[in-house]
Formats: structure tokens, C-alpha cells, sequence
């Protein structure tokens, strides 16, 4: 790969955000059908609660594809001040979800190979990288985090939802 490059083609970032939005979805769902009490307990994670942890990763999905690499940083104090990207409902976490899996739709329809080799920089981050490191940045997070949502399903013996690529594509296709 040529220093500057994207590490993923537009086909693969959007493959990958397919992958992200329908394990999403499955966690979401899953932390659904447990008690809200339970969703929002502190199990001692990063982000203390199942529910905190998947807000957690509609920020990160937020910063990184809706104003980093749309050139918006500017913006982000005043988007980290905003109440919406800190539901504390279902229903405010739909609303919010929505306005982000949007936003990710439109930016990956417009996504082209010059586009993911831009330079883009993070304030908190050292450093400038390609908009295709900061998308496997956001996807590599998502798993992540996931992962400690998983722990906590295992801690309450209880089976996490599917997370891998295979399986989670397989079943989207059909």
C-alpha cells in the first residue's frame, strides 16, 4: 500500500458499514428484550452499561464519519455539547440512531477512492491518516466495544448475539 493510500476501497467501506449497521442492529435488539434496569446497570465496563456502550459507539460512528472526515471539526465542541448524542430512553436513542446510520448512508453513497485517501486529522489524535484508516478506525471500535457488551453476556450466562463477518453476511444476504 503507497504511503497517503487508503487501506480499504470504497466497495470494502461500504461492505464493512453494511457489517457494522446489521451487528448493530442485533445488539441493539438483544439489549432490548433484557429489563431496562439491566440494559443501564453498571457491569464495571468502559462505558459501565450495555446501553452506554452502544450510544458510546453511535458517537464514535458520529465524530469520525459525519465530522472528521467530512472536513466538520470545527464543529465539535458544539456537537459534544448536544443532549440528543446522550440519550437516556429507547426512544431517544432511536432518534439519535437514525440521524447517524443516515448520515453514514449518505456519506458511503458519495465515497470514492480519492475521498478515502483524503488526510484527515482528529483533534485528540496525533498524527494525520487516510478517511479509510478513520473508517476501519470506527469499524475496529465497534468490535471492540462489542466485545465488552459480550462480556457482560457471558457474565449474566446469557448468549451474545452473533457478531461474525461470515455469519452476520451470510444472513444479511438472504
Amino acid at each position: 500500500m503507497a504511503p497517503g493510500a487508503s487501506p480499504i476501497s470504497a466497495d470494502t467501506a461500504r461492505r464493512l458499514f453494511a457489517y457494522n449497521s446489521s451487528v448493530f442492529a442485533r445488539y441493539v435488539g438483544a439489549a432490548r428484550r433484557i429489563p431496562w434496569r439491566e440494559a443501564t446497570r453498571d457491569h464495571g465496563t468502559g462505558h459501565l452499561s450495555i446501553f452506554r456502550t452502544l450510544v458510546h459507539i453511535l458517537n464514535v460512528h458520529e465524530v469520525w464519519i459525519l465530522y472528521i472526515l467530512q472536513g466538520r471539526t470545527r464543529e465539535l465542541d458544539r456537537l459534544f455539547q448536544r443532549s440528543e448524542r446522550k440519550p437516556t430512553t429507547w426512544a431517544g436513542f432511536d432518534a439519535y440512531s437514525r440521524v447517524v446510520w443516515a448520515g453514514i448512508e449518505t456519506y458511503l453513497a458519495t465515497l470514492t477512492p480519492a475521498k478515502l485517501s483524503r488526510r484527515v486529522k482528529a483533534p485528540w489524535m496525533p498524527g494525520h491518516y487516510t478517511a479509510g484508516d478513520a473508517m476501519v478506525q470506527t469499524t475496529l471500535e465497534q468490535a471492540h466495544h462489542l466485545g465488552e457488551v459480550i462480556g457482560i453476556y457471558w457474565q449474566r450466562n446469557k448468549e451474545p448475539p452473533e457478531m461474525t463477518w461470515i455469519d452476520v453476511n451470510r444472513n444479511r444476504k438472504r
